[in-house]
């Protein structure tokens, strides 16, 4: 409210001389005016403060994953994946800074491509439309694309060189990704469900809350190039094509990396809000996005906690044994499917979600043995697989009052906004998830695979067969991540990788 207006409003409720009345109602104007400004910056505090957190929660997963991957390969790379999971974020911090985020979200832009904001020049900013783009916004994307890179790793790993690993992180997290990004999460993206213009894809525009194809299915088809043109690893099936398991060297640090990528999900998907001080206003004064972030987090337990146990119940039926890599990863692709439609869908839903995840990603790898596919993470088919499955899934069980509550309306228009076939909301809602299911499928792959290709015909992606036989930790990196023979000195260095025979310390034979 402007000075004159409140001041205006006051005058006749305050009486007496015209003066007195004047003055009054002109200071008890300008303490609103005080309290309001005050007020709107505790917002803005509280709102960057929640999105800064997490920020930090997506980076965990960083730990994660280097956890994750480094138990699933066998010990003589590991400090190969963990130095690759390093290089993830050191790269694609710089790549995203100078590039990534423009082309993302440097408005105002195309519907392809974002042209502002490069080197974040004039940062931070509010676009005219009164949205406000500041340091914690693009920390928290940052997260989001150093994360596509590190999915592509694990597809990869055992085999690759180092200097491939440069050159496609940067590519990845400073073209390639934020593209895609553009696409679905911009105010000026051609696809995306919160356009500004309100010109949407099929009147609905894709639902992708928190990245189910943005992030995992681009890492993941980008895994799957790179795996696909490099090849299986050495002994990954045998003369006659039959699959021989190359178990990784450490359950326990499977499950330490899987315990903090489950932790740092709750900033992944919860955080997807951006904002937590919103009031919905349609449940009294208790009901806000602040409610919506806690059903975000539990529709996102749900999901892989059902994943994990159809997987545990699903393998042991299978196989006859009960693997604790096996429901990790299953843990993990419920989480990679319900991140897209994690803040639309109900509970319930939530679990349809996840045992379905679990059964996709099992199909999946059925696949990849048949057609001699080496992902020693399982990368493609987790985040490629159960991603697509996501975005499936929104398109059937995204609810009617949520996706308005979350999207709001349309901007310049008095239709509504279209949810889930199996909701009652029609069909034009899966057909824009289906169509960012291709134009991923599509762009990564004209990008990303020629890449791989390229490097491969110039040899600068795979490592020579010694080297892999030996190891890379030895090859490449001077040593091993474990010391074998502490009392040796300079033993972590060995010309040979030998283990000594361990013999009992007593001779004596026992007389029958």
């Amino acid at each position: 409210m402007s000075a004159v207006s409140c001041s205006a409003s006051l005058l006749p409720l305050l009486g007496g001389s015209a003066t007195n009345a004047s003055a009054a109602a002109s200071y008890i104007c300008q303490q609103f005016d005080t309290v309001s400004a005050q007020l709107s910056d505790t917002t803005f505090a509280v709102d960057n403060t929640y999105l800064l957190f997490s920020a930090y929660l997506v980076f965990a997963m960083q730990l994660g994953f280097a956890m994750l991957c480094a138990g699933s390969v066998r010990a003589k790379n590991t400090m190969n994946i963990m130095l690759t999971n390093v290089l993830d974020a050191a790269a694609g911090g710089l790549s995203y800074y100078l590039f990534g985020y423009a082309f993302a979200f440097g408005a105002p832009s195309n519907g392809f491509i974002g042209r502002h904001a490069f080197g974040l020049k004039d940062f931070p900013y509010q676009t005219a439309a009164g949205t406000t783009f500041d340091y914690s916004f693009f920390l928290y994307q940052w997260a989001f694309a150093i994360a596509a890179a590190g999915i592509t790793s694990g597809s990869i790993a055992e085999r690759t060189q180092f200097v491939a690993y440069l050159i496609y992180s940067s590519f990845l997290t400073g073209f390639v990704y934020p593209i895609v990004s553009h696409w679905f999460w911009s105010g000026d993206g051609w696809a995306g469900a919160a356009r500004s213009d309100g010109n949407l894809l099929f009147g609905s525009g894709v639902i992708d809350f928190a990245g189910s194809g943005v992030v995992h299915m681009v890492g993941g088809i980008a895994g799957l190039w790179g795996a696909l043109i490099e090849g299986p690893r050495i002994g990954r099936f045998d003369r006659s094509g039959r699959s021989v398991a190359l178990r990784g060297h450490s359950a326990s640090l499977v499950v330490l990396g899987t315990f903090l990528l489950w932790f740092g999900w709750y900033g992944f998907n919860p955080g997807s809000f951006l904002t937590i001080l919103k009031s919905y206003g349609s449940r009294g004064a208790f009901y806000g996005q602040w409610s919506a972030v806690g059903r975000t987090a539990v529709t996102t337990t749900l999901a892989g906690c059902t994943a994990a146990l159809t997987t545990l119940f699903g393998k042991r039926l299978l196989v006859g044994h009960w693997n604790v890599m096996d429901v990790c990863n299953g843990l993990l692709g419920g989480f990679a499917a319900i991140t897209s439609g994690c803040a639309v869908v109900e509970p319930w839903a939530a679990i349809i979600c996840g045992f379905v995840a679990s059964w996709v990603l099992i199909g999946a790898n059925k696949l990849a043995a048949i057609f001699k596919y080496d992902d020693p993470l399982e990368a493609a088919q987790l985040h490629g697989g159960c991603g697509a499955w996501g975005l499936i899934f929104t398109g059937l069980f995204a609810a009617k009052n949520l996706v308005r509550e979350v999207y709001g309306p349309i901007p310049g228009s008095d239709a509504g906004r279209h949810y889930g076939l199996f909701m009652g909301g029609g069909g034009k809602l899966l057909a824009a998830q289906l169509i960012q299911i291709l134009v991923i499928i599509g762009w990564v792959t004209a990008t990303m695979a020629p890449l791989f290709y390229g490097l491969n015909k110039i040899n600068l992606l795979r490592i020579s067969s010694e080297d892999e036989m030996q190891g890379m930790d030895l090859t490449r990196h001077g040593g091993f991540a474990y010391v074998y023979h502490d009392d040796e000195e300079g033993s972590n260095l060995p010309t040979t990788f030998k283990l000594r025979k361990i013999e009992p310390t007593n001779t004596n034979t026992p007389t029958p």
